[in-house]
């Protein structure tokens, strides 16, 4: 039922205005309310503050649905879910979240999670961006790069360096409400593939940021932090697998109906045994996928199968989307076709939420720590 109510509000309310909005590299602020009525904008938010309370299964549901119809409103919607709600509902007081989570899962606020910096991507132990402590709260100096959702969102999750009198520098989260002061939205990204899904810098000049915005405990952002990564590794799988199935789906659908030496190239083994292979992997992403959020769900941290399925699920995106761009030939090339799009779509998924080399590293350390 799930999957069925997503396809409709994506036959009406998406298909038409793709071309528009991967051209103009946004998402009307009115689709995102749209959104929140459907109940997707807190999706894993406690019915208590106006969320629809999925479990990791459901969501990822959600993520992988949305994917096959537009990656770049998936990747909205999970920046949104899976970082900015997914670190208020992890580390938040009652309070915090009684204050922020309402307004957020309506859509009306929409949430962003600024990690990033031009030399901390893999490296967040080399984060520039500094909050000082003052009378009252603290003050917020930096830039954070390549932020989803930074130039609609209302609310960002900020991770930066904690500076107090005779302490060592540590790493911290705080909850900065834009329309406070002290944010300016800088550069908006010209990106190749997801483009509807607008990414931007946020710089942060003397922003004052109250006590009682810090999330959870000083010096504890950098582990907070990987934490939350996970959850969104979990939707990044379920989004990749999303672009692979619409590709295949394009493909095999194209193949049967393409006519070269008069009948259709599906019958060609050059064209069928790669349908048949990429069909294999597509059940194997998903078996991976749903034992990573089995895992996750039942232990709480799934570090080593969150980062297979995120792996495996981002290359095959890409190996999906260029398989039926060469199925398609020329006319894959084409803007008029969905396989353009879905190709220019699925890279990112192999950089985002950590690259496939720090999925590597992740499950090496992994297999290290399991065979001392």
């Amino acid at each position: 039922m799930l999957r069925e109510i997503i396809q409709e509000f994506g036959r009406t309310q998406i298909i038409p205005y793709q071309k528009q909005w991967d051209e103009v590299q946004a998402l009307p602020i009115q689709f995102f309310e749209q959104l929140g009525n459907l109940g997707m904008m807190g999706s894993l938010v406690p019915k208590e503050y106006g969320g629809s309370c999925l479990n990791y299964t459901q969501y990822a549901t959600v993520i992988e649905e949305f994917a096959k119809l537009d990656a770049a409103v998936a990747l909205s919607i999970l920046a949104h879910n899976s970082l900015c709600i997914g670190h208020i509902l992890s580390y938040g007081n009652k309070t915090q979240q009684q204050a922020w989570l309402p307004r957020l899962t309506s859509g009306k606020w929409i949430g962003s999670w600024a990690l990033n910096e031009p030399e901390a991507g893999s490296d967040i132990r080399s984060l520039k961006t500094v909050a000082c402590q003052v009378a009252g709260g603290w003050v917020l100096n930096g830039k954070k790069f390549f932020i989803t959702n930074g130039q609609v969102s209302e609310l960002v999750v900020v991770i930066a360096k904690t500076k107090m009198p005779n302490k060592k520098e540590e790493i911290s989260a705080f909850v900065v409400e834009k329309g406070n002061g002290g944010v300016i939205i800088g550069n908006k990204d010209d990106k190749m593939g997801m483009r509807a899904s607008e990414t931007v810098e946020l710089i942060f000049k003397n922003c004052y940021v109250p006590s009682e915005n810090v999330l959870g405990k000083i010096g504890h952002g950098f582990q907070q932090a990987m934490h939350v990564l996970e959850g969104g590794r979990i939707a990044m799988a379920a989004l990749g697998l999303g672009i692979a199935k619409s590709a295949f789906e394009a493909a095999i659908k194209y193949a049967q109906k393409r006519f070269q030496f008069k009948k259709p190239i599906i019958h060609f083994q050059g064209v069928a045994f790669q349908l048949a292979e990429l069909a294999t992997k597509i059940e194997a992403a998903s078996a991976l996928n749903q034992s990573a959020i089995a895992s996750k769900m039942r232990d709480g941290a799934a570090q080593k199968l969150v980062s297979m399925a995120k792996l495996f699920s981002s290359e095959l995106a890409v190996e999906a989307t260029n398989m039926a761009m060469q199925i398609f030939g020329d006319y894959g090339y084409m803007k008029k076709m969905p396989v353009e799009k879905y190709y220019r779509d699925a890279k990112l998924c192999t950089i985002g939420e950590g690259t496939s080399e720090i999925q590597k590293v992740l499950i090496a350390k992994a297999l290290l720590a399991e065979n001392p």
